[in-house]
């Protein structure tokens, strides 16, 4: 990991190419990511025609399973993989990743880990696409209650949920 990040108070454990941060090398933040790769994507937009994705974790993690002791941030952004149907090699499943068969498990397992390295009274900010999977599914997955959100893109599919992890709240998972 990056020194320079080692009194990091925010964690984004499912960085992909970092595409909602205002500072994609926000001090703040320890970006990480399953994933450390780069792709050439097709862009008519784009000079030339294609378009660099970069995924590039400060560290490579797994969400399901953090490598931080507990209570370590005040801030978790957990935007995990969040389509189950699209094929593993196309530009969608490199931009965003894939959900695997056991796609419950791992979410719960997530929202597990990203509560454990939470501080109490710290903010989880859930994003979720509900395009494979509804937002009351995803919910059901946690014990937590939201406290309020925001649905928006195109299709009003797109959904930033903000959760704050009780005081006293019993942690899951084992401690680190």
């Amino acid at each position: 990991m990056n020194t320079r990040r080692a009194a990091a108070k925010v964690l984004d454990p499912c960085c992909g190419s970092r595409m909602f941060w205002f500072d994609r090398n926000d001090d703040r933040t320890i970006f990480g990511d399953i994933r450390s790769e780069t792709h050439k994507l097709k862009d008519k937009s784009s000079k030339g025609g294609f378009r660099e994705l970069v995924i590039s974790p400060d560290q490579q993690m797994d969400f399901r399973n953090l490598p931080f002791p507990n209570d370590s941030f005040y801030l978790v952004v957990f935007d995990p993989p969040h389509l189950v149907k699209n094929g593993s090699t196309g530009w969608i499943a490199k931009k965003y990743g894939k959900l695997g068969s056991d796609w419950g498990n791992d979410i719960r397992a997530g929202f597990s880990e990203c509560f454990r390295v939470l501080k109490p009274n710290g903010t989880l900010i859930f994003k979720w696409n509900e395009t494979d999977i509804s937002v009351s599914k995803i919910l059901s997955l946690t014990d937590h209650k939201p406290l309020f959100g925001n649905r928006c893109g195109k299709a009003a599919k797109t959904h930033w949920i903000t959760f704050m992890k009780p005081k006293n709240a019993k942690i899951e998972g084992k401690p680190k």
